[in-house]
């Protein structure tokens, strides 16, 4: 005869699971997303402008384009409906294409001086490049309006467009001097060297190798130069004389309320410069495609 033994009730020997409290998760989660909010933040703070000048360029103002009045196509069906503001984009298109050219190609050449060779004085080149980028702008244009009042006047050049090129040229080539320089370091010498290996002569060289390689560190450069070219106002404001270009003509309407056409024509060039980068980028990760495949 068995006999069975009574089992005792089963007991919950597994710890009650914690559950941090509301408070704590969303520490946590803040933590977590960080990042993502400030960078999120920070696109607001900003695109905020340029929702504002795409928003009022369908304002139906009157005398001034600062308080909403209404909805309407009509400066967008007729930019240059306001006298001026067609003639200083294209004074300011004119001005940021020859400063570009010139700024490039001067930028590049001094950019492969300084990296691929020696001479004397380049310590002291390589300091001097860096001025006109740490000079604060209003200096800058003072003192250009000093030589050019001063020196260029007596020679028989005024104040005009001429004048606002020679600036633009100037404080232009800094910046594609340090864009180019950075491309051109970043290059293996080996690869130019193996062309001479192969008998190409130095010329075939830049143009074969070198320069397709540095290409586009020279379109970055281009495009820098000619955004700064175009949307500088300060040391344009004071070379100019009577020329306007679109930052001096939007600069005197915003004392009685900027047009909504120069709204549109500001938020064209946006779209046109934010399609320019994504299509550079687009070219350069079908490059990078191919290569790895």
């Amino acid at each position: 005869m068995t006999t069975t033994r009574p089992t005792a009730p089963a007991t919950s020997s597994s710890p009650t699971s914690y559950r941090p409290s509301a408070g704590k998760r969303a520490q946590v989660w803040l933590a977590n997303h960080f990042a993502m909010i400030s960078a999120i933040l920070v696109l607001l703070y900003l695109f905020l402008p340029v929702a504002y000048t795409f928003a009022f360029s369908f304002n139906d103002h009157g005398k001034t384009n600062i308080v909403w009045q209404g909805f309407t196509w009509e400066h967008w069906q007729d930019p240059c409906g306001v006298q001026g503001v067609c003639e200083s984009l294209v004074t300011s298109l004119e001005v940021g294409v020859i400063s570009t050219v010139v700024a490039t190609v001067l930028g590049t050449l001094m950019a492969l001086a300084m990296v691929r060779y020696r001479f004397r004085g380049k310590a002291a080149s390589n300091v001097l490049i860096f001025v006109p980028m740490a000079t604060p702008e209003i200096v800058m244009g003072a003192a250009l309006l000093t030589i050019f009042v001063q020196g260029f006047a007596n020679i028989g050049i005024n104040l005009g467009f001429g004048t606002i090129v020679f600036s633009h040229i100037m404080f232009c080539v800094s910046f594609v001097v340090v864009t180019v320089r950075a491309r051109i370091q970043s290059l293996d010498p080996r690869v130019e060297e193996a062309a001479q290996d192969l008998y190409a002569s130095p010329m075939q060289t830049f143009w074969r190798v070198t320069f397709p390689l540095i290409l586009p560190g020279i379109a970055g450069a281009a495009m820098l130069a000619f955004s700064l070219s175009f949307d500088d106002f300060i040391i344009t404001n004071f070379v100019s004389g009577n020329e306007s270009t679109f930052p001096k003509f939007v600069y005197v309407a915003s004392r009685r309320g900027i047009p909504a056409e120069a709204n549109v024509i500001g938020f064209s060039m946006f779209v046109i410069a934010v399609l320019l980068v994504v299509g550079a980028q687009g070219v350069s990760s079908v490059r990078a495609s191919k290569y790895k495949s």
